[in-house]
C-alpha cells in the first residue's frame, strides 16, 4: 500500500488540535534567588599581580596533584595552563597592546546553575543556605551534560582515570564552618582554615570572602570611590547569567577576560522555558511527528529497495 503524503499530514495536524485541545497549562518556572547567607568571592582584577599564590592554595586544600605544565619533565614547577581534571581555580593572563590584565577562573557558583539543572541525578545540586554548587561523586555517572551546559566552561573531567569523576570549584566547603566572625569592617570573617583557601592567601586582597550581599555592597563602595577605573561600573555576576556568587570588578571588557555576555536570563530558565513549551503547550505532538516522518522515511526507504529488487530480479 503506497503512504499518501496528504493523508500523512493530515493525521499529525489532526492529532496536534486533539493534542493540543487536551494540553495542561504550563506552569511557570519560579525564578530562583540566592539564599539570604550565600557565600561568595568578589575578584578585583585591578589588585591582582599575577603571583598564582591562589592557585597553589587551591591544590594544596584539595589534594590535586601538580602540573608541570611545559616543564614536563620536572615536577619541580606547578603550571597548569587551564581549568581541568587537577585544577580548579587559575589565573590567566590577557594583554592587547598596552592594555594588560590578569584573571581568576573558577567555578562561579551561579544563583541558577545551568550544571545543576542538567544534572540528572543530583549529583551536582546548589545548597540551600550557603548557596555552593556541590559535587557528589556517588551519584555521577560520567554523562558530562553539566559540562556541556555550563556558559562558563568550568566542570571538567578525569579523562585520565579509570573510575573519573567531575572537577570543579567548590569553594573549599570542607573548610567552611559554622561559626563566622563579623569583622570591624561589617565584613563576615572565617577563622585561618575556615574559608576558600585562596581567599586566605592573596597578599593583595585581590579575591575576597564573605557573603553575597556584602562583596556587592564592597563592589559598589569601590566603584563609587573610583569612578572610571571599572569597566562600565559595574559588578560583572550581579545580573549576569541571573546572577552568580562569585563576582567581577575589572578595568577592562569582561568578555576579554573570558566572561561571557550572557544576558540576565538563567541557562535554565530559558531551557525550561522551551521544554515546556514542547511538552505541555503540545503534548505527544513533535514525539508523534517525528515518529511518523522517521516511519515514512523507514518504508519509503524499504519500498525503493523492495522495487530495486524487484527490478533486478526481472533483468536476470
Amino acid at each position: 500500500m503506497a503512504l499518501d503524503r496528504r493523508v500523512l499530514l493530515k493525521s499529525l495536524t489532526l492529532g496536534g488540535v486533539a493534542a493540543t485541545a487536551g494540553a495542561v497549562p504550563a506552569v511557570a518556572r519560579v525564578r530562583k534567588v540566592a539564599p539570604p547567607g550565600a557565600m561568595g568571592m568578589l575578584y578585583d582584577a585591578t589588585k591582582c599581580i599575577g603571583c598564582k599564590t591562589c592557585v597553589v592554595a587551591c591544590k594544596q586544600a584539595n589534594d590535586m596533584p601538580t602540573e608541570p605544565g611545559p616543564w614536563k619533565e620536572s615536577n619541580l614547577y606547578d603550571a597548569p595552563l587551564d581549568l581541568d581534571g587537577k585544577t580548579k581555580n587559575i589565573i590567566k593572563l590577557y594583554r592587547e597592546g598596552e592594555k594588560t590584565s590578569y584573571v581568576k577562573q573558577q567555578c562561579m557558583h551561579c544563583v541558577d546553575p545551568a550544571c545543576a539543572a542538567a544534572c540528572m541525578l543530583r549529583s551536582l545540586h546548589k545548597d540551600e543556605v550557603t548557596g555552593v554548587v556541590s559535587y557528589n561523586p556517588a551519584y555521577c555517572v560520567g554523562c558530562r551534560y553539566c559540562q556541556m551546559s555550563c556558559p562558563f566552561n568550568v566542570p571538567k573531567f578525569e579523562f585520565s582515570k579509570a573510575v573519573p569523576k567531575i572537577v570543579k570549584c567548590e569553594l573549599c566547603r570542607h573548610r567552611v564552618k559554622d561559626a563566622a566572625v563579623k569583622g570591624a569592617d561589617g565584613f563576615t570573617r572565617y577563622p585561618k582554615g575556615q574559608g576558600p583557601a585562596c581567599c586566605e592567601v592573596c597578599p593583595r586582597d585581590a579575591v575576597i570572602y564573605g557573603t553575597r550581599d556584602e562583596l556587592l555592597a564592597e563592589g559598589k563602595r569601590r566603584i563609587a570611590a573610583f569612578p572610571g577605573r571599572y569597566f562600565e561600573d559595574r559588578i560583572y555576576g550581579e545580573f549576569d547569567a541571573g546572577g552568580t556568587q562569585v563576582l567581577y570588578l575589572a578595568h577592562v571588557p569582561f568578555e576579554k577576560l573570558g566572561l561571557p555576555k550572557i544576558g540576565n536570563e538563567p541557562v535554565p530558565q530559558t531551557a525550561y522555558a522551551v521544554q515546556e513549551g514542547i511538552y505541555y503547550n503540545l503534548p505527544f505532538l513533535v514525539p508523534v511527528g517525528l515518529y511518523a516522518v522517521l516511519a515514512a522515511v523507514a518504508y519509503r526507504n524499504r519500498r525503493t529497495e523492495a522495487v530495486g529488487a524487484d527490478e533486478k530480479e526481472a533483468k536476470s
